[in-house]
């Protein structure tokens, strides 16, 4: 339900962001109902019709209805180009237009927060009864997968208030994970190749080593996108009369008061209605022994965190001077330490007897065949329309002196120019490669005082040495693949990027003139140790010298994950939740 804000609303939660992490915190604590929790959305209601076909990402993605329309500042390392930079702006925030694809990452990665926070919390064995605790998996529940009616591990403790309120209000199990309702012979012979070259064919990417070729699992149900707002938000937390939405509303900053103990503590947030200007409080008198309580949740994501925070005067004090706002807390961390995924996409053309149907491209080049793949969907919620954005993936090492699994493809059976452009005439299918642990950062900053300006988004790509030699090297591994005996009968011919370009340097280089990013935006509000001045919030994701204030979204990683980032949010805010439950 969507309310009408005024000026003397207080709330013991404010979550700001209605997006992956949002919405789970809006479900876990609006669940105890002595608790009154406010969610602000930017963004409209989910009640577009592409949001919700898997296929309508191409709808959704460049569509102000849905999307901030980001684009980065011109990038060196991608030879002076800007890219178009997603972010969702609706409920479901990003899992409304993402990949849907349900990817953790591997275990090395959590174990490695762990070590850089100091805090065991996070390590692998730690962090996985968190991400079954909201799972449903298709094939049930097991020592790695969690199911809708089971209670893992994390539930078992009756006397834990939060595991009591959540069995009460029988939570869990609300994220879909299923198995993708099409297949084709091109990835299919893919994923041969790729064993043939060396990569071991998996059914489980989410075991803690996705080493592995096979078909990503998806978050959808029934042929359908689940985002974060079917799943979290309805119906549960809107039959509860605890809990208030306001979407169409933009946060335009955090009130920060100074405490009689001289500490600092969030107050309230500043929210822009589209009509007015309204404060909204998250404090309650808790009595003169306690003194206030109350939190305001951040979880607008890796890019508009950092934003609201240097536009509420916590960030590096030269930036907010810059631009004339107060310094409230001086923490250089706040922007900086931005990681992302490039993925280096190469088009192979392919033939065959078949023709028709070998690819995308062919298949949806006449009105007769868009005809068919609309009434499969309508009929079946089967074929084409019920496509991730990739469909088969690969886990392997760029190199044989890789440690680990460092490269990650996306295949498909398709090939344009470039996102959102028309698909090629001829058949073809397109291996997308991306290094998993880059080493290059980036910066989210503010360019004004205004919260209506866009940040500027300046990821660095392939600055680092070490970036542009496993870029080369990551294509070099595509033409192995490529060239093995199962895709043969296709006679795959290079497209793009095409065969002339060998060394290092030219594969390097041609990376910055092909590669985009695949939209996992983290790091930009770091957590780390006391002693790490670049840290923005210590390991319960609690905001330094500002109480009151956490961060709750990617933004809070200090590496990226080896995968997809979506998942990996999801069990950062399931944490989260019960830290804020235990008041920790």
């Amino acid at each position: 339900m969507q309310a009408t804000p005024d000026n003397d609303h207080v709330f013991d939660y404010i979550i700001i962001g209605a997006g992956t992490a949002g919405c789970l915190l809006a479900n876990r604590l609006s669940a105890d109902a002595t608790k009154k929790v406010l969610l602000i959305e930017a963004g409209r209601k989910d009640d577009y019709h592409w949001i919700h076909i898997p296929v309508g990402y191409l709808y959704c993605i460049g569509n102000p209805r849905t999307d901030w329309l980001y684009n980065t500042e011109p990038d060196a390392g991608l030879n002076g180009r800007s890219l178009r930079y997603p972010r969702g702006k609706t409920l479901g925030g990003s899992s409304s237009i993402n990949g849907m694809i349900y990817m953790r990452g591997q275990a090395r990665d959590y174990d490695g927060w762990a070590h850089l926070t100091g805090d065991m919390a996070w390590r692998w064995e730690n962090a996985l009864p968190h991400f079954k605790l909201h799972e449903d998996h298709h094939k049930g529940a097991d020592a790695f997968h969690g199911a809708r009616g089971t209670a893992p591990s994390l539930m078992q403790d009756k006397n834990v208030p939060y595991q009591k309120i959540l069995r009460h209000r029988n939570a869990g199990g609300e994220w879909r994970v299923e198995k993708q309702r099409l297949r084709w012979d091109i990835l299919d012979a893919f994923a041969q190749a790729a064993q043939q070259a060396g990569i071991p064919a998996t059914d489980d990417f989410n075991r803690g080593n996705n080493e592995g070729v096979g078909y990503f699992e998806v978050n959808q149900k029934a042929g359908w996108r689940w985002n974060t707002a079917k799943a979290f938000l309805r119906p549960a937390c809107y039959a509860r009369p605890n809990f208030e939405l306001w979407n169409s509303a933009q946060v335009c900053k955090l009130v920060v008061e100074d405490q009689p103990d001289g500490s600092k503590r969030c107050t309230g947030v500043e929210v822009w209605t589209g009509s007015e200007r309204v404060t909204v409080h998250a404090t309650r008198d808790s009595g003169k022994d306690r003194g206030l309580i109350g939190e305001v949740i951040l979880c607008a994501g890796s890019i508009n965190s950092p934003q609201i925070l240097q536009l509420s005067g916590i960030g590096p004090g030269a930036l907010l001077q810059q631009h004339g706002i107060a310094v409230v807390q001086d923490l250089p961390g706040v922007g900086a330490n931005l990681q992302d995924h490039l993925q280096i996409r190469s088009v192979y053309k392919i033939q065959d007897k078949k023709g028709w149907g070998l690819s995308l491209n062919t298949m949806a080049s006449s009105l007769w065949g868009k005809a068919r793949i609309g009434l499969e969907y309508a009929l079946k919620q089967t074929g084409p329309m019920s496509m991730a954005p990739s469909q088969l993936g690969a886990f392997t090492r760029s190199s044989p002196d890789q440690p680990y699994p460092n490269i990650e493809y996306h295949v498909q059976p398709l090939s344009l120019d470039a996102f959102g452009e028309p698909l090629h005439a001829f058949n073809a299918f397109t291996a997308s490669v991306c290094n998993l642990n880059p080493t290059s950062r980036g910066t989210v900053h503010i360019k004004s005082p205004r919260f209506e300006d866009a940040p500027a988004i300046a990821p660095n790509y392939l600055s680092t040495a070490e970036d542009r030699q496993v870029a080369a090297d990551s294509l070099r591994v595509t033409r192995r693949i490529v060239s093995q005996s199962a895709l043969a009968k296709y006679q795959p011919e290079e497209f793009k990027p095409g065969v002339q370009f060998q060394t290092d340097e030219e594969l390097a280089r041609l990376a910055g003139d092909i590669a985009t990013t695949i939209f996992h935006p983290v790091g930009t509000t770091k957590m780390g140790r006391e002693d790490d001045p670049m840290a923005v919030v210590d390991s319960h994701l609690r905001v330094r010298g500002i109480r009151g204030l956490r961060v709750v979204d990617a933004g809070i990683m200090p590496l990226i994950t080896s995968g997809n980032t979506n998942s990996p949010t999801l069990m950062i805010a399931e944490k989260a939740a019960e830290w804020i439950q235990a008041g920790v």
